[in-house]
């Protein structure tokens, strides 16, 4: 197991070796810590700057997001939005509200991000099949399951699913949270991930897991 002063100092040599946080985003992160018991759910530089990256690689024109929190990732995957492409973010918790649409305003890129607050698997039922190009699954991990299944109903052809905490802590692996329900969630969402026949999966070890399913663009015969 890696020493922790190791693993310390890996993060940091990390934060110094990719591209920098922009400010608002550091503000945000202070506010989020400052403001709610788990601000450590906010999602970071790295995997923000990954998920401004992905976003400009996949140039969506409708993205979807599970699970808005304070809106660290919303505005990252705004920041790599195409200029004609919006962001549907929907977070269940309506107390966060006033917070996410102050976090919007701090930045020009909040102007291509539109805030619903309610049930995610209800949210997403009003979206058609193949209307989405890119989705962020980032919510109630017991749901994680139901969230794949409309993700993949509503991706179009060559989309791509960005999920996520999948490997849970490790507790994915570990017998000891065989009965914790969230585990239980995630665990079925990696096993439904390798079924899907027409999608691609890989798992990145990156702080609590993020797995990408990109979409085939040709159906299985």
């Amino acid at each position: 197991m890696m020493n922790y002063e190791i693993e310390s100092s890996l993060d940091a040599y990390v934060d110094t070796h990719i591209s920098p946080e922009p400010e608002y985003l550091r503000r945000l992160t202070r506010e989020s810590h400052l403001r709610l018991v788990n601000g450590r759910m906010v999602s970071g530089h790295l995997q923000g700057r990954l998920l401004k990256m992905l976003t400009q690689l996949c140039a969506p024109k409708l993205a979807v997001e599970l699970g808005t929190f304070t809106g660290y990732s919303a505005l990252c995957i705004a920041e790599g939005l195409p200029e004609y492409g919006r962001l549907v973010t929907i977070e269940v918790d309506d107390e966060l509200e006033d917070f996410i649409r102050r976090q919007l305003e701090t930045t020009e890129h909040g102007r291509k991000v539109e805030l619903r607050i309610g049930s995610a698997i209800d949210v997403c039922r009003e979206f058609p099949d193949g209307s989405v190009d890119m989705m962020f699954i980032d919510a109630d991990k017991r749901q994680y399951p139901a969230y794949l299944e409309e993700a993949a109903r509503m991706l179009r052809p060559g989309g791509l699913i960005i999920a996520d905490n999948t490997l849970w802590s490790g507790h994915v692996c570990d017998p000891a949270y065989e009965k914790d329900s969230q585990t239980r969630g995630v665990r079925e969402f990696n096993d439904m991930a390798t079924s899907l026949p027409d999608f691609e999966t890989v798992i990145l070890p990156l702080r609590d897991g993020i797995t990408l399913l990109r979409k085939s663009t040709m159906h299985n015969s």
